[in-house]
């Protein structure tokens, strides 16, 4: 699986076995995989135990992981958030603002919309609308 970064695509680097957000063991560190209609309760209450969160995009359509990463954010989680599944390379800039670090695509996504496409958004922060008014993004 392709991992998509602000320098293109990558391969995966992190070594982790992810477990359900509903289903955490009883101690950390932890990489948690998260649903996008998981309740974020259980993970919010130990985000200091984990390593990484990777958060389902389960439909092109479908955008409560943004909802999730800014959430998680916004709750202080400083490590590695990754979203998996079904993003776009025009989602790219989205993604990265509401907090992700990177994208995990399968091949066929990697063929369709190859890396050109992706860099083509890797310069995320320059066509923010919240930065040329002036403010400060905020998690």
């Amino acid at each position: 699986m392709p991992i998509v970064t602000d320098s293109g695509f990558a391969p995966d680097d992190l070594n982790a076995r992810f477990v359900s957000s509903d289903d955490l063991p009883a101690n950390g560190p932890v990489a948690v995989d998260v649903a996008s209609d998981a309740d974020l309760a259980p993970v919010l209450a130990r985000l200091d135990e984990m390593s990484a969160i990777r958060v389902d995009f389960p439909s092109f359509a479908d955008g409560r992981g943004f909802t999730i990463a800014r959430q998680l954010r916004r709750a202080g989680y400083r490590g590695r958030l990754r979203a998996k599944g079904h993003v776009l390379a025009d989602q790219y800039a989205m993604a990265r603002r509401c907090g992700f670090d990177e994208v995990e695509i399968d091949e066929s996504l990697a063929a369709r919309q190859p890396e050109p496409h992706w860099l083509a958004r890797a310069d995320w922060q320059a066509h923010d609308y919240q930065s040329r008014l002036g403010r400060a993004r905020a998690f």
